[in-house]
């Protein structure tokens, strides 16, 4: 089954975040081994972005979305399993000493 946000098809969760927010998420995120240069025009754009009032409500956008994806995978993210700790004796320990 396809998934279509107006006339954009939609395969994976980032296309959704991206299509939720407006831009891409290497935006906001950057991309692996982004040099220095790379590193300071795109995050010139992000600022620029945000200075448009167009998306002056993205940072809410955002913290909105997060929150709706945490709800949804509260389950899974939350899903903690206590680990219990070994008991180690000593080697020269009789059994039923007392320590």
């Amino acid at each position: 089954m396809r998934s279509y946000i107006g006339t954009h098809q939609v395969v994976t969760a980032d296309d959704y975040l991206e299509l939720a927010l407006g831009t891409p998420l290497e935006l906001w995120l950057g991309i692996e081994d982004e040099s220095e240069e790379e590193r300071a025009a795109r995050l010139d754009a992000a600022r620029d972005i945000l200075a448009h009032p167009d998306y002056r409500d993205l940072p809410d956008d955002v913290a909105r979305i997060a929150a709706q994806a945490i709800e949804t995978h509260a389950p899974e993210l939350f899903n903690v399993i206590p680990l219990t700790r070994p008991t180690v004796r000593h080697p020269h320990a009789r059994k039923g000493a007392a320590a």
